[in-house]
Protein backbone atom coordinates (compact mmCIF):
# COMPACT_ATOMS: atom_id res chain seq x y z
CA UNK A 1 0.00 0.00 0.00
CA UNK A 2 2.88 2.50 0.75
CA UNK A 3 4.80 1.73 -2.13
CA UNK A 4 1.28 3.11 -3.78
CA UNK A 5 1.17 5.98 -1.65
CA UNK A 6 -1.50 4.83 0.33
CA UNK A 7 -2.16 4.74 4.07
CA UNK A 8 -3.47 2.32 6.01
CA UNK A 9 -6.26 3.33 8.04
CA UNK A 10 -8.28 2.00 11.28
CA UNK A 11 -10.03 -0.31 9.25
CA UNK A 12 -6.96 -1.53 7.27
CA UNK A 13 -5.16 -2.54 10.60
CA UNK A 14 -8.13 -4.23 12.04
CA UNK A 15 -8.85 -6.36 9.09
CA UNK A 16 -5.25 -7.16 9.12
CA UNK A 17 -5.12 -8.24 12.45
CA UNK A 18 -8.58 -10.01 12.22
CA UNK A 19 -6.82 -12.00 9.41
CA UNK A 20 -3.87 -13.23 11.62
CA UNK A 21 -5.56 -13.76 14.31
CA UNK A 22 -8.15 -16.30 12.70
CA UNK A 23 -4.47 -18.24 10.97
CA UNK A 24 -3.41 -18.02 15.03
CA UNK A 25 -0.65 -15.69 13.36
CA UNK A 26 -0.47 -13.52 16.96
CA UNK A 27 3.12 -12.58 16.98
CA UNK A 28 2.00 -10.98 13.26
CA UNK A 29 -0.90 -9.64 14.58
CA UNK A 30 0.03 -7.93 17.81
CA UNK A 31 2.60 -6.71 15.65
CA UNK A 32 0.10 -4.70 13.45
CA UNK A 33 -1.69 -3.63 16.95
CA UNK A 34 1.59 -1.60 17.27
CA UNK A 35 1.86 -0.44 13.97
CA UNK A 36 -1.40 1.01 14.23
CA UNK A 37 -1.21 2.43 17.62
CA UNK A 38 1.83 3.79 16.38
CA UNK A 39 0.38 5.65 13.48
CA UNK A 40 -2.15 7.51 16.06
CA UNK A 41 -4.72 4.82 15.38
CA UNK A 42 -6.73 4.02 18.52
CA UNK A 43 -7.96 0.29 18.60
CA UNK A 44 -11.66 -0.23 18.43
CA UNK A 45 -13.93 -3.30 20.40
CA UNK A 46 -14.01 -4.74 16.80
CA UNK A 47 -9.80 -4.91 16.97
CA UNK A 48 -9.77 -6.59 20.57
CA UNK A 49 -12.84 -8.82 19.88
CA UNK A 50 -10.14 -9.82 17.27
CA UNK A 51 -7.58 -10.69 19.30
CA UNK A 52 -9.69 -12.26 22.04
CA UNK A 53 -10.92 -14.55 19.02
CA UNK A 54 -7.50 -15.53 18.13
CA UNK A 55 -6.54 -16.30 21.71
CA UNK A 56 -9.98 -18.37 21.98
CA UNK A 57 -8.97 -20.43 18.90
CA UNK A 58 -5.66 -21.15 20.16
CA UNK A 59 -7.02 -22.49 23.40
CA UNK A 60 -4.98 -19.95 25.32
CA UNK A 61 -7.83 -18.53 27.73
CA UNK A 62 -5.52 -16.46 30.07
CA UNK A 63 -4.87 -14.42 27.34
CA UNK A 64 -8.38 -13.54 26.24
CA UNK A 65 -8.97 -12.74 29.37
CA UNK A 66 -6.00 -10.48 29.39
CA UNK A 67 -7.41 -8.74 26.26
CA UNK A 68 -10.45 -8.26 28.27
CA UNK A 69 -8.98 -6.77 30.87
CA UNK A 70 -7.03 -4.27 29.12
CA UNK A 71 -10.04 -3.36 27.15
CA UNK A 72 -11.48 -2.29 29.99
CA UNK A 73 -8.47 -0.22 31.34
CA UNK A 74 -7.87 1.27 28.23
CA UNK A 75 -11.64 2.61 28.26
CA UNK A 76 -13.32 0.69 26.14
CA UNK A 77 -16.40 -1.77 27.68
CA UNK A 78 -16.60 -5.02 26.15
CA UNK A 79 -19.82 -6.36 24.38
CA UNK A 80 -22.00 -9.18 23.65
CA UNK A 81 -19.06 -10.50 21.37
CA UNK A 82 -16.00 -9.88 23.48
CA UNK A 83 -17.69 -11.58 25.91
CA UNK A 84 -19.44 -14.71 23.75
CA UNK A 85 -16.39 -15.23 22.14
CA UNK A 86 -14.55 -16.18 25.64
CA UNK A 87 -17.00 -17.94 27.00
CA UNK A 88 -17.56 -20.23 23.57
CA UNK A 89 -13.71 -20.24 23.78
CA UNK A 90 -13.85 -21.72 27.66
CA UNK A 91 -16.74 -23.84 26.43
CA UNK A 92 -14.29 -25.40 23.49
CA UNK A 93 -11.74 -25.85 26.35
CA UNK A 94 -14.38 -28.01 28.64
CA UNK A 95 -14.02 -25.27 31.19
CA UNK A 96 -18.21 -24.60 30.99
CA UNK A 97 -17.88 -23.65 34.63
CA UNK A 98 -15.53 -20.88 33.57
CA UNK A 99 -17.41 -19.99 30.76
CA UNK A 100 -21.24 -19.94 32.99
CA UNK A 101 -19.42 -17.33 35.36
CA UNK A 102 -18.11 -15.41 32.20
CA UNK A 103 -22.01 -15.52 31.32
CA UNK A 104 -22.61 -14.15 35.10
CA UNK A 105 -20.35 -11.45 34.75
CA UNK A 106 -21.76 -10.09 31.18
CA UNK A 107 -25.09 -10.23 32.66
CA UNK A 108 -24.28 -7.97 35.84
CA UNK A 109 -22.35 -5.43 33.20
CA UNK A 110 -25.94 -5.16 31.97
CA UNK A 111 -25.12 -7.09 28.89
CA UNK A 112 -27.70 -9.39 27.77
CA UNK A 113 -26.34 -13.01 26.34
CA UNK A 114 -27.50 -13.57 22.69
CA UNK A 115 -27.84 -16.66 20.56
CA UNK A 116 -24.55 -17.62 20.41
CA UNK A 117 -23.97 -17.27 24.24
CA UNK A 118 -26.67 -19.68 25.13
CA UNK A 119 -25.78 -22.39 22.29
CA UNK A 120 -22.18 -22.64 23.52
CA UNK A 121 -23.31 -22.92 26.72
CA UNK A 122 -25.40 -25.66 26.11
CA UNK A 123 -23.31 -27.36 23.98
CA UNK A 124 -20.77 -27.46 26.79
CA UNK A 125 -22.89 -29.13 28.56
CA UNK A 126 -24.17 -31.28 26.37
CA UNK A 127 -20.44 -32.40 25.53
CA UNK A 128 -20.08 -32.87 29.34
CA UNK A 129 -22.99 -34.96 29.53
CA UNK A 130 -24.50 -32.52 31.89
CA UNK A 131 -27.99 -32.70 29.91
CA UNK A 132 -30.24 -31.11 32.51
CA UNK A 133 -28.30 -28.33 32.98
CA UNK A 134 -27.98 -27.79 28.96
CA UNK A 135 -32.02 -28.07 28.81
CA UNK A 136 -32.44 -26.17 32.02
CA UNK A 137 -30.66 -23.22 29.83
CA UNK A 138 -32.57 -23.67 26.54
CA UNK A 139 -35.44 -23.34 28.57
CA UNK A 140 -33.82 -20.03 29.69
CA UNK A 141 -33.27 -19.08 25.96
CA UNK A 142 -36.76 -19.61 24.87
CA UNK A 143 -38.09 -17.56 27.76
CA UNK A 144 -36.00 -14.59 27.22
CA UNK A 145 -37.61 -14.42 23.19
CA UNK A 146 -33.94 -16.13 21.45
CA UNK A 147 -34.65 -18.85 18.64
CA UNK A 148 -32.28 -22.08 19.15
CA UNK A 149 -29.94 -22.52 15.74
CA UNK A 150 -29.44 -25.93 14.26
CA UNK A 151 -26.24 -26.46 16.25
CA UNK A 152 -28.30 -25.82 19.85
CA UNK A 153 -30.79 -28.79 19.06
CA UNK A 154 -28.18 -30.73 17.37
CA UNK A 155 -26.36 -30.58 20.67
CA UNK A 156 -29.26 -31.54 22.55
CA UNK A 157 -30.34 -34.37 20.38
CA UNK A 158 -26.94 -36.11 20.94
CA UNK A 159 -27.27 -35.13 24.21
CA UNK A 160 -30.91 -37.18 24.67
CA UNK A 161 -29.52 -39.89 22.65
CA UNK A 162 -26.51 -40.91 24.36
CA UNK A 163 -28.88 -41.36 28.05
CA UNK A 164 -31.26 -43.32 25.72
CA UNK A 165 -34.08 -40.27 25.37
CA UNK A 166 -35.22 -41.27 22.17
CA UNK A 167 -38.83 -40.25 22.08
CA UNK A 168 -37.25 -36.55 23.87
CA UNK A 169 -34.97 -36.44 20.57
CA UNK A 170 -37.24 -37.47 18.51
CA UNK A 171 -39.60 -34.60 19.78
CA UNK A 172 -36.72 -32.26 19.54
CA UNK A 173 -35.94 -32.85 15.59
CA UNK A 174 -39.99 -32.45 14.69
CA UNK A 175 -39.83 -28.97 17.01
CA UNK A 176 -36.59 -28.21 15.07
CA UNK A 177 -38.84 -28.94 11.80
CA UNK A 178 -41.80 -26.72 13.06
CA UNK A 179 -39.45 -23.93 13.79
CA UNK A 180 -38.06 -24.42 9.83
CA UNK A 181 -34.51 -25.67 10.65
CA UNK A 182 -33.27 -28.02 8.53
CA UNK A 183 -31.72 -30.91 10.16
CA UNK A 184 -28.14 -31.31 8.63
CA UNK A 185 -26.22 -34.50 7.89
CA UNK A 186 -24.93 -34.25 11.94
CA UNK A 187 -28.28 -34.44 13.18
CA UNK A 188 -29.63 -36.96 10.82
CA UNK A 189 -26.55 -38.77 11.93
CA UNK A 190 -26.61 -38.46 15.53
CA UNK A 191 -30.51 -39.35 15.56
CA UNK A 192 -29.64 -42.79 13.26
CA UNK A 193 -26.92 -44.06 16.17
CA UNK A 194 -29.70 -43.22 19.16
CA UNK A 195 -31.83 -45.23 17.00
CA UNK A 196 -29.35 -48.10 16.42
CA UNK A 197 -28.19 -48.16 19.75
CA UNK A 198 -32.36 -48.78 20.48
CA UNK A 199 -32.57 -51.73 17.40
CA UNK A 200 -36.03 -50.04 16.71
CA UNK A 201 -36.89 -50.78 13.05
CA UNK A 202 -33.36 -49.48 12.13
CA UNK A 203 -33.75 -49.34 8.24
CA UNK A 204 -37.12 -47.69 8.17
CA UNK A 205 -36.48 -45.10 10.39
CA UNK A 206 -32.91 -44.75 8.83
CA UNK A 207 -34.75 -44.05 5.61
CA UNK A 208 -37.38 -42.03 7.10
CA UNK A 209 -34.93 -39.23 8.58
CA UNK A 210 -31.94 -39.83 6.26
CA UNK A 211 -35.02 -38.56 3.63
CA UNK A 212 -35.12 -35.15 5.30
CA UNK A 213 -31.89 -34.35 5.53
CA UNK A 214 -30.89 -34.55 1.95
CA UNK A 215 -31.06 -31.94 -0.34
CA UNK A 216 -32.14 -34.07 -3.27
CA UNK A 217 -34.36 -37.54 -2.69
CA UNK A 218 -33.20 -40.29 -4.13
CA UNK A 219 -36.02 -41.45 -6.86
CA UNK A 220 -35.61 -45.28 -6.05
CA UNK A 221 -36.20 -44.99 -2.78
CA UNK A 222 -39.66 -47.01 -1.55
CA UNK A 223 -41.64 -45.16 1.04
CA UNK A 224 -43.58 -48.14 1.40
CA UNK A 225 -41.00 -49.95 3.43
CA UNK A 226 -40.16 -46.83 5.24
CA UNK A 227 -44.09 -46.43 6.35
CA UNK A 228 -45.17 -49.75 7.00
CA UNK A 229 -42.61 -50.14 10.30
CA UNK A 230 -43.28 -47.19 11.95
CA UNK A 231 -45.06 -46.88 15.23
CA UNK A 232 -46.93 -44.48 16.78
CA UNK A 233 -43.64 -42.10 17.59
CA UNK A 234 -42.37 -42.35 14.28
CA UNK A 235 -45.54 -41.97 12.52
CA UNK A 236 -46.02 -37.98 13.92
CA UNK A 237 -41.99 -37.97 12.23
CA UNK A 238 -43.75 -38.87 8.79
CA UNK A 239 -46.26 -35.77 8.92
CA UNK A 240 -42.76 -33.17 9.57
CA UNK A 241 -41.22 -34.97 6.74
CA UNK A 242 -44.53 -33.98 4.90
CA UNK A 243 -44.52 -30.43 6.14
CA UNK A 244 -40.14 -30.18 5.86
CA UNK A 245 -40.88 -31.18 1.84
CA UNK A 246 -43.93 -28.77 1.33
CA UNK A 247 -41.20 -25.91 3.23
CA UNK A 248 -38.64 -26.49 0.70
CA UNK A 249 -40.78 -27.02 -1.93
CA UNK A 250 -40.61 -30.38 -2.67
CA UNK A 251 -44.14 -31.45 -3.63
CA UNK A 252 -42.98 -34.65 -5.31
CA UNK A 253 -41.82 -35.91 -2.59
CA UNK A 254 -44.30 -34.63 -0.25
CA UNK A 255 -46.53 -36.72 -2.53
CA UNK A 256 -44.65 -39.66 -2.17
CA UNK A 257 -44.85 -39.78 1.61
CA UNK A 258 -48.43 -38.97 1.21
CA UNK A 259 -49.27 -41.43 -0.88
CA UNK A 260 -47.81 -44.38 0.99
CA UNK A 261 -49.18 -43.51 4.00
CA UNK A 262 -52.56 -44.13 2.49
CA UNK A 263 -51.58 -47.23 0.71
CA UNK A 264 -50.29 -48.58 3.82
CA UNK A 265 -53.63 -47.58 5.67
CA UNK A 266 -52.28 -45.10 7.83
CA UNK A 267 -55.20 -42.24 7.20
CA UNK A 268 -53.66 -38.87 7.15
CA UNK A 269 -55.00 -36.33 9.71
CA UNK A 270 -56.60 -32.99 9.63
CA UNK A 271 -52.65 -31.84 9.77
CA UNK A 272 -51.10 -33.48 6.88
CA UNK A 273 -53.80 -32.47 4.91
CA UNK A 274 -53.96 -28.79 5.57
CA UNK A 275 -49.74 -29.04 5.10
CA UNK A 276 -50.42 -30.83 1.70
CA UNK A 277 -52.98 -28.33 0.42
CA UNK A 278 -51.05 -25.10 1.67
CA UNK A 279 -48.07 -26.32 -0.17
CA UNK A 280 -49.55 -27.44 -3.33
CA UNK A 281 -51.52 -23.84 -3.76
CA UNK A 282 -48.11 -22.52 -2.88
CA UNK A 283 -46.05 -24.64 -5.27
CA UNK A 284 -48.77 -24.04 -8.23
CA UNK A 285 -50.40 -26.95 -8.70
CA UNK A 286 -53.92 -25.88 -7.56
CA UNK A 287 -55.77 -28.60 -8.98
CA UNK A 288 -54.24 -31.06 -6.67
CA UNK A 289 -54.41 -28.83 -3.81
CA UNK A 290 -58.57 -28.76 -4.47
CA UNK A 291 -58.61 -32.55 -4.97
CA UNK A 292 -56.97 -32.93 -1.73
CA UNK A 293 -59.42 -30.55 -0.28
CA UNK A 294 -62.15 -32.33 -0.98
CA UNK A 295 -61.36 -35.41 -0.20
CA UNK A 296 -60.49 -33.60 3.18
CA UNK A 297 -63.94 -32.70 3.71
CA UNK A 298 -65.25 -36.09 2.61
CA UNK A 299 -63.22 -37.73 5.55
CA UNK A 300 -64.82 -35.25 7.92
CA UNK A 301 -62.19 -32.89 8.88
CA UNK A 302 -62.00 -29.26 9.08
CA UNK A 303 -60.03 -27.33 7.30
CA UNK A 304 -58.13 -24.64 8.76
CA UNK A 305 -58.96 -21.14 7.87
CA UNK A 306 -55.11 -20.22 6.84
CA UNK A 307 -55.90 -23.32 4.34
CA UNK A 308 -59.04 -22.00 3.12
CA UNK A 309 -57.71 -18.70 2.67
CA UNK A 310 -54.35 -19.93 0.67
CA UNK A 311 -57.17 -22.00 -1.36
CA UNK A 312 -59.63 -19.51 -2.18
CA UNK A 313 -56.58 -16.93 -3.46
CA UNK A 314 -55.02 -19.92 -5.79
CA UNK A 315 -58.79 -21.37 -7.19
CA UNK A 316 -59.60 -17.31 -8.11
CA UNK A 317 -55.60 -17.14 -9.62
CA UNK A 318 -56.59 -20.03 -11.49
CA UNK A 319 -58.31 -19.97 -14.94
CA UNK A 320 -61.46 -22.39 -15.45
CA UNK A 321 -61.96 -23.12 -11.78
CA UNK A 322 -64.72 -21.05 -11.34
CA UNK A 323 -67.34 -23.88 -10.12
CA UNK A 324 -64.55 -25.25 -7.43
CA UNK A 325 -63.80 -21.24 -6.23
CA UNK A 326 -67.91 -21.29 -5.75
CA UNK A 327 -67.75 -24.59 -4.21
CA UNK A 328 -65.26 -23.55 -1.35
CA UNK A 329 -66.46 -20.79 -0.66
CA UNK A 330 -70.33 -22.13 -0.35
CA UNK A 331 -68.46 -24.70 2.20
CA UNK A 332 -67.07 -22.12 4.50
CA UNK A 333 -70.32 -20.26 4.06
CA UNK A 334 -72.10 -23.35 5.68
CA UNK A 335 -69.56 -24.01 8.34
CA UNK A 336 -70.17 -20.71 9.42
CA UNK A 337 -73.36 -21.32 11.94
CA UNK A 338 -73.02 -18.24 14.16
CA UNK A 339 -75.63 -15.79 13.44
CA UNK A 340 -73.05 -13.01 14.28
CA UNK A 341 -71.23 -14.28 11.04
CA UNK A 342 -74.49 -13.77 9.30
CA UNK A 343 -73.71 -9.66 7.63
CA UNK A 344 -70.29 -11.24 6.99
CA UNK A 345 -71.99 -14.38 4.66
CA UNK A 346 -73.69 -11.87 2.98
CA UNK A 347 -71.33 -9.43 2.17
CA UNK A 348 -69.07 -13.03 0.79
CA UNK A 349 -71.39 -13.98 -1.31
CA UNK A 350 -72.87 -10.83 -3.01
CA UNK A 351 -69.11 -10.12 -3.93
CA UNK A 352 -68.32 -13.25 -4.66
CA UNK A 353 -71.26 -13.71 -7.34
CA UNK A 354 -70.06 -10.13 -8.82
CA UNK A 355 -66.38 -11.10 -8.94
CA UNK A 356 -65.42 -8.73 -6.31
CA UNK A 357 -62.53 -11.31 -5.30
CA UNK A 358 -60.27 -8.66 -3.35
CA UNK A 359 -63.20 -7.88 -1.04
CA UNK A 360 -64.28 -11.51 -0.72
CA UNK A 361 -60.81 -12.45 0.48
CA UNK A 362 -60.66 -9.14 3.07
CA UNK A 363 -64.41 -10.50 4.31
CA UNK A 364 -62.93 -13.64 5.02
CA UNK A 365 -59.60 -12.68 6.31
CA UNK A 366 -61.56 -10.56 9.26
CA UNK A 367 -64.06 -13.81 9.75
CA UNK A 368 -61.60 -15.98 10.76
CA UNK A 369 -59.69 -12.72 12.90
CA UNK A 370 -62.67 -12.76 14.70
CA UNK A 371 -63.32 -16.26 15.01
CA UNK A 372 -66.72 -16.72 12.65
CA UNK A 373 -64.21 -19.59 10.84
CA UNK A 374 -63.92 -22.53 13.12
CA UNK A 375 -60.16 -23.89 13.24
CA UNK A 376 -61.11 -26.96 15.17
CA UNK A 377 -64.23 -29.41 15.22
CA UNK A 378 -66.82 -28.43 18.15
CA UNK A 379 -67.10 -31.85 20.67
Amino acid sequence: MRVRGLCPNERTYTTLVDGFSQKGCMNEAYRVLKEMVDHGFRPSIVTYNALINGHCIAGKMEDARAVLEDMKEKGLAPDVVSYSTVLSGFCRSYDVDEAVRVKREMVEKGIQPDTITYSSLIQGFCEQRRTKEACDLFDEMLRVGLTPDEFTYTALINAHCAEGGLERALNLHNEMVEKGLLPDVVTYSVIINGLNKQARTREAKRLLLKLFYDESVPSDVTYQTLIENCGNMEFKSVVSLIKGFCMKGMMNEADRVFDSMIEKNHKPDGTAYNVMIHGHCRGGDVRKAYSLYKEMVSCGFLVHTVTVIALVKALHKEVGMVDELSSVIDNVLRSCELSEAEQAKVLVEINHREGNMDVVLDVLAEMAKDGFLPNRRSQ
